[in-house]
Order: structure tokens, then C-alpha cells, then sequence
């Protein structure tokens, strides 16, 4: 089985434009993501697909692989359909750019439910942590997932999922994490796929593909990534390679 991993980059992020190329500890950010990926070691490629030349002349440069977005997309996951659709590969998996602490681990137990048993049944992975903090259960920014008795998600949404209509009993909330790993197949059928509705009106991506048919499979993860959407993102993972760096010696 051929495992690609295809790291989405856009440019224009709407809090945090060029976060992308922003320094950190005078190394881009996604520099930083790239090399996470590559060190992982679970890789037969790692690419960055991204719509911006400074972006790709970046990761060219410092001797990595990079494929130049020839339109605008409005996911991350069509821009990699794009480029997926010309490599060889069985499993597509997408880790997004602003995420320069990514590990092993998370993505070790989602490549691993394609060679588990039902896995045929599994057209896409993605991960999931346990919330628990009220705050961020009824904050839009956190999408929510709820799954069926096998771990396959029902629905995926920006209000709390499942609503405690029941006040004895405490519901189990998941947030979901945005790193996915595809069939390839099932990434070109979304891209070959309109917007539907719940993914519009929700603005989740992941709504195409339960609406599509697709099943999608959810691993639980521990995973407390640092994702750069704002410039206090930026200053907080400065001080954790701070942290980091002081641990090692």
C-alpha cells in the first residue's frame, strides 16, 4: 500500500494572511510542517500543494517537493485532489500547513485502520479528541463530531453535538481534528463533487463526504497540536520550541 501525504497551503488565510511563510525561530511555518511530516518516517512522499509561489519556492528551495495549485479551490481537500490525481497512490493522507508540531503517533493510528479488519469498508480517517471544557463544546470554532457503535461518523457540526436534551445524563463530546487520510478514489469523487448543502450551510468540508455516501471512520487521539491561525498562535509556539529546546539539554 502506497501512503502519500499531501500538506494543503494556501496563501490568504483570513486571520492570519501569509501565516504560511510567517518566521518561526526565523524558519517558516510551513517549513516547519513540512520537515514534522517527513520525520515521521511513515511516508512514501510528502508534498506541500499550495496556490502560492512564494510557498513552493520555499519548499523547492530547501530541497523539498511541491506541486503548484493551477486554479483556486475552496478546500484543502480539493486542492490536494489535484494533485493526487496524477501520483501514485493508494492512501492520500491530508496534514495541514499550519501545523509545524505534528507526531508520529496520531497519524500512525489513522494510516493504521486500512489494514485493520472492515477496513474496506473505510473510505476516509480522520481523528477525533475528547472535549471538556463547556467553553469550547459551544464554541463554533470547534467542530463537533458524533459517531455510531463502530466509530464511524454520523455527523460532523459547529453547534454541540448531542444536544443534552436528557439533563441526567452527561453526553461525551468529540471535537474533530482536521487531519484526514483518503482513498484516493474517495478524495477525486469530492473533488468531482458539488458543495452540498450541509457543508454550506455548516462551512465543514467533511459534510461532503457523509453526504456523498462515504464512511468515515474516527480514531480517538490525546492530540494537543499547536495550529498557527492567529498571531498569538505564532508567540505561543515560539515559547513551546523554547520549552522544547530547553528540555533537551
Amino acid at each position: 500500500m502506497k501512503v502519500l501525504a499531501l500538506i494543503p497551503a494556501r496563501y490568504d488565510a483570513s486571520r492570519f494572511p501569509g501565516k504560511l511563510m510567517a518566521p518561526l525561530r526565523g524558519v517558516p511555518v510551513i517549513r516547519h510542517t513540512y520537515a514534522a511530516v517527513v520525520d515521521t518516517g511513515l511516508f512514501d512522499e510528502v508534498m506541500v500543494a499550495t496556490d502560492s509561489p512564494a510557498i513552493y519556492d520555499e519548499i523547492i528551495r530547501h530541497g523539498g517537493r511541491a506541486f503548484m495549485s493551477r486554479r483556486r479551490h475552496e478546500t484543502g481537500s480539493d486542492r490536494i485532489a489535484e494533485a493526487a490525481a496524477s501520483l501514485d497512490a493508494d492512501i492520500v493522507l491530508n496534514v495541514q500547513g499550519d501545523e509545524p508540531f505534528t507526531r508520529r503517533e496520531p497519524l500512525e493510528k489513522l494510516l493504521a485502520v486500512f489494514n485493520a479488519p472492515g477496513a474496506e469498508q473505510i473510505d476516509v480517517a480522520s481523528l477525533m479528541q475528547e472535549m471538556h471544557r463547556q467553553p469550547q463544546i459551544d464554541d463554533p470554532n470547534f467542530v463537533k463530531v458524533a459517531v455510531d457503535g463502530q466509530g464511524f461518523a454520523l455527523l460532523f457540526s459547529r453547534a454541540p453535538i448531542p444536544h443534552p436534551f436528557a439533563t441526567n445524563i452527561r453526553p461525551v463530546y468529540y471535537e474533530h481534528i482536521g487531519i484526514y487520510a483518503f482513498r484516493k478514489q474517495a478524495l477525486l469523487d469530492f473533488a468531482d463533487t458539488p458543495a452540498t448543502p450541509l457543508e454550506r450551510a455548516e462551512k465543514i468540508e467533511c459534510l461532503r463526504y457523509l453526504e456523498m455516501g462515504k464512511k468515515i471512520k474516527m480514531v480517538v487521539t490525546d492530540y494537543m497540536g499547536v495550529e498557527i491561525d492567529t498571531p498569538d498562535d505564532l508567540h505561543n509556539a515560539e515559547k513551546l520550541l523554547d520549552n522544547m529546546s530547553n528540555s533537551n539539554k
